[in-house]
């Protein structure tokens, strides 16, 4: 980590004798940039052991609020993350009280705090009460059912869910035949994103690519083949969304499509078809075209492909981490850190 040495050197380089150059905006991008280019834990993670090393390079630890920890994976990941030293925990208790909390707590007492509430909904209300009001910067599912947190997510009162916003989400795979992490979306929100929907998720998935170090993220628009056609409304979205990319509106950035994933992730495919383009055999980042594809796509790779996941609800004012039932420890622990680290994205 940096010495105050440092970026007092750094601020007196960036700043000029014109007092109004030196205003902490203008510090706080061009020091963003300078980080950027210099140093290493500023580069592209290709693995979840790279994205948890930078989590661990962060000055503050992140503020979690997880709901009603009652299972062995949810304690392994307490014990992981508290280990790895970048999360604080408020552990919201539905009525039940697992044998691991008192542990944690004793083992754990600056870092763990616990909040007991009769209920699982009263757990969800009170976790999003705390996000909604700036106490936690993450908010995570335990054991209660996902309709019972999100709920909570949805209220109007004090949910999580801006009027006018998209909530989706957004899977991060690292594949052991590919080089980088892969991140593509939607998988379990979306049934069959309209245009503004598509628009939405393109601006999230940008976001976490760029979390996670990726300067110009490459997009492919994922479909069947390369025709653009009205049988299938999603490929005149994908037009909308490249006119869009192209014009400067997501930031520098490169979306083309459509395009199978297999164009989209092995050059070979796309020269013998013949196709050019800075995405072909370089994504970084994939959009299906419903949930079914982005679905059937995240539980192929995790059979037979054996790949690690993270996955988050993005479009809230902070990420959820709403793991399935069905995902290992590891995955459920990969996710929170995806969220802690990407906890910016909206």
């Amino acid at each position: 980590m940096f010495q105050n040495s440092h970026l007092l050197y750094i601020k007196s380089e960036i700043c000029t004798n014109d007092k109004k150059m030196c205003s902490l905006a203008l510090f706080q991008k061009s020091f963003d940039v300078f980080l950027h280019k210099n140093y290493k834990f500023m580069q592209l993670l290709k693995n979840f052991n790279t994205l948890i090393n930078r989590l661990q390079s962060l000055e503050n630890r992140k503020k979690v609020v997880l709901v009603c920890p009652n299972d062995s994976h949810t304690e392994y990941v307490i014990n992981r993350a508290l280990e790895e030293g970048f999360v604080d925990f408020t552990l919201v208790l539905g009525g039940t009280r697992a044998p691991f909390i008192d542990r944690f707590l004793a083992d754990y007492p600056d870092h763990v705090t616990v909040h007991e509430t009769a209920t699982p909904d009263d757990a969800a209300a009170y976790a999003v009460k705390l996000v909604h009001d700036g106490g936690a910067d993450v908010l995570m599912k335990g054991t209660l059912n996902t309709d019972n947190l999100l709920r909570a997510v949805l209220n109007k009162e004090y949910g999580l869910l801006e009027k006018g916003h998209v909530m989706t989400h957004v899977t991060v795979v690292e594949i052991p035949s590919y080089d980088k992490l892969l991140v593509f979306s939607d998988a379990a929100v979306c049934p069959r994103p309209t245009d503004e929907q598509f628009k939405a998720i393109l601006g999230y998935v940008l976001g976490v690519c760029r979390s996670l170090g990726a300067e110009s993220p490459k997009v492919a628009l994922i479909h069947c083949t390369e025709k653009v056609s009205e049988k299938f409304p999603h490929t005149l979205s994908y037009e909308s969304m490249k006119e869009m990319a192209r014009n400067g509106e997501y930031g520098d950035c490169c979306v083309d499509g459509p395009m199978d994933v297999k164009t989209a992730c092995d050059s070979d495919s796309g020269a013998i078809k013949g196709i050019s383009s800075p995405v072909v055999g370089n994504a970084d980042a994939l959009i299906f075209p419903n949930i079914e594809s982005g679905n059937v796509f995240y539980k192929t790779l995790t059979l037979f492909a054996k790949a690690e996941t993270a996955g988050m609800l993005c479009g809230t004012t902070a990420p959820i981490v709403v793991a399935s039932r069905a995902d290992s420890g590891e995955s459920k622990f990969n996710s929170l850190a995806l969220a802690c680290l990407a906890d910016k994205v909206k």
